[in-house]
């Protein structure tokens, strides 16, 4: 059955959820795992056109956030940061233009939760007129209003990255309507969306595993895939542990086959050779503050260089995308019914 479940991903079939439950719940190592994993990578080549790409992220500042989701370093609740920092706006601009000389192919900027709106506008518009007028610029910030969504989109955003994380409303005191709000917002101002089955851990269900699967998918995003956890030592869910590498190149290559190849790009985080062997062709390099650090500037311990990202994937035999990245230049016209309804995807 399990075989039969691949095959059809591989001839670009919609898996139903129970299809997916069936290829997520195939034990480790057997020789189905590989057969996942191996058809994931043939998969997702043939989505994106045989070429990878890789994505930068600058963290502008650092302060306990009040959302409190329980496996952020920047979450109130976990004590880490207790004090308020913020780049300058000539560092931020320095470090976008050394990405994208670099070659990055898409550069993010990422605040926490309750940064100002305005003063986000304000950098993100010096960051742009910094840029080539081609360089994809993606804003990872709180939710937003349907207006802030359009002046993200006329300040020279492409995209957004967002997600309906696991343990959304209950290991944070976000709602998941909040979340896909704020997808319709972005989606109803012409900006495309980034997303992904964010942040795995060993304690969460193969339901679970399911249900946001199938959220990223229906969304229909220029690129979905999945991410662990990273424990942040002292919290409460540090004693779940952290999923191997291993393991979680046999989640992602699951997301590959079920999201299909209508959605070009995978990713997994943080960068590692298995999973790019394995189904994923977006990875990250990233600078300043980071939610799974502990580090003020995370590229003194988690985060990688451009270049570092590069070697990953020339690990794994894939070719880099040269110039900017063509999951966020995508004009299929990306749009998920603006009707959707999140407890009916859900329950499907």
């Amino acid at each position: 059955m399990v075989r039969k479940i691949v095959e059809n991903a591989l001839s670009g079939k919609l898996l139903k959820p129970d299809e997916i439950a069936m290829l997520f719940d195939v034990p480790l190592f057997s020789y189905d795992s590989s057969l996942i994993q191996s058809t994931a990578r043939q998969v997702c080549d043939k989505a994106c056109g045989s070429l990878a790409e890789i994505h930068a992220q600058i963290g502008l500042n650092i302060s306990p956030c009040p959302r409190n989701c329980r496996f952020c370093s920047f979450a109130v609740c976990n004590s880490v940061f207790s004090g308020t920092e913020e780049l300058l706006i000539e560092d931020v601009v320095a470090r976008a233009k050394g990405f994208e000389s670099d070659g990055a192919n898409a550069i993010y900027l990422m605040t926490t939760a309750g940064y100002p709106f305005n003063r986000f506008i304000e950098k993100s518009q010096e960051v742009r007129m910094s840029l080539k007028p081609d360089t994809v610029l993606i804003a990872n910030i709180d939710d937003f209003s349907e207006n802030e969504a359009k002046r993200l989109k006329d300040v020279g955003f492409t995209g957004i990255y967002h997600a309906i994380r696991m343990g959304e409303g209950r290991d944070t005191t976000i709602s998941p309507k909040k979340r896909l709000q704020t997808f319709k917002n972005a989606m109803e101002a012409g900006l495309l969306i980034g997303t992904c089955v964010e942040p795995v851990g060993s304690e969460h269900s193969t339901d679970e595993l399911v249900e946001k699967t199938v959220i990223t998918r229906d969304i229909k995003p220029v690129f979905s895939g999945a991410m662990r956890r990273t424990p942040i030592s002292g919290t409460g869910l540090a004693k779940y542990g952290q999923v191997s590498q291993s393991r979680m190149a046999h989640i992602l290559a699951v997301v590959r086959l079920a999201t299909g190849y209508s959605i070009p790009g995978n990713c997994t985080h943080e960068p590692n050779v298995v999973g790019v062997s394995s189904g994923a062709n977006i990875i990250w390099a990233e600078t300043g503050a980071n939610p799974r650090d502990t580090e003020k500037e995370t590229q003194q311990k988690r985060g990688l260089t451009v270049e570092q990202c590069r070697q990953i994937f020339k690990e794994a035999e894939w070719d880099v995308l040269s110039g900017p990245s063509r999951f966020y230049g995508n004009k299929r016209g990306q749009h998920m019914p603006m009707d959707f309804d999140y407890e009916q995807s859900i329950s499907n």
